[in-house]
């Protein structure tokens, strides 16, 4: 049994939600990077998914984008990002990590070296935003074969037919995408959400996670209400922007930690 897996039982026993976060390798470099990996799981964050930067990032709002540019500038590459996971499971960090990137970047590295390496560093998933399922059958076999989760993207607008094949080709849990468009873009009504993720359910036992969106503790908690997870990406890392080159950064992204933990229990 995998680490995310564990944690979505963990706390399905103890009746919470898990709080899902997104930050940027690189951004602005892998030092502050690690520093951040170390104080959100301090702060409660259950899985937490790592950036990688690529250029050309199209489902990425300004934020996210921002952050790629910085990354970029400061030279990380997946192979770095494989590495420094390495090097943070020596010092002891046990959060699910999860690598969220784009399919390019992945097959430039290699399908089967990228999943071999990723597993034997600690890395537990891959979410890739431009890989439909149906062209994702040597990703999954290379992946499963390996023990990566391979976590897949559901939209208000997926049909019954591909809710089903994407139950039929995730694992870890499913993402659904709270609304059409970019990250970043806020979130407006939960009618849908509360009327899809039931329906999707009938179609797989993988726990459910909503993203984009979500910015505060109310959308944070309503949105828990509904799923097993809540993914918190852009506003956290605005937050990291803006606070980058300041003292105070560790303690402003710890004390959103908690205050988003405290809001989904």
């Amino acid at each position: 049994m995998g680490r995310i897996k564990d944690t979505f039982e963990r706390l399905g026993k103890q009746k919470e939600k898990a709080l899902i976060l997104y930050i940027m390798a690189g951004d602005p470099d892998l030092k502050t990077t690690e520093s951040l990996v170390m104080e959100i799981e301090r702060a409660g964050g259950d899985i937490l998914e790592l950036g990688v930067p690529f250029s050309d990032p199209i489902a990425d709002g300004p934020a996210i984008q921002r952050a790629s540019e910085r990354a970029l500038k400061s030279r990380t590459s997946l192979r770095d990002v494989i590495i420094f996971v390495r090097g943070l499971r020596k010092k002891g960090a046990s959060i699910p990590l999860i690598i969220m990137t784009y399919y390019n970047i992945i097959l430039q590295y290699g399908i089967n070296k990228f999943s071999m390496d990723a597993v034997k560093a600690g890395i537990d998933g891959v979410i890739i935003p431009d890989l439909p399922p149906e062209e994702a059958s040597e990703f999954i076999t290379e992946s499963r074969s390996s023990g990566l989760d391979t976590i897949f993207l559901l939209a208000p607008t997926s049909t019954e037919e591909r809710i089903k094949k994407i139950a039929s080709s995730a694992t870890g849990f499913i993402y659904y995408v709270s609304m059409t468009g970019i990250t970043g873009a806020r979130l407006k009504s939960l009618k849908e959400i509360e009327e899809k993720i039931p329906f999707i359910q009938r179609h797989t036992d993988l726990p459910i996670a909503v993203g984009f969106g979500i910015s505060g503790e109310n959308e944070a908690r309503k949105i828990a209400r509904i799923a097993d997870g809540v993914i918190i990406g852009s506003a956290l890392v605005k937050l990291i922007e803006a606070n980058s080159r300041k003292r105070t950064l560790r303690p402003v992204v710890a004390g959103f930690v908690r205050s988003m933990k405290k809001a989904i229990r």
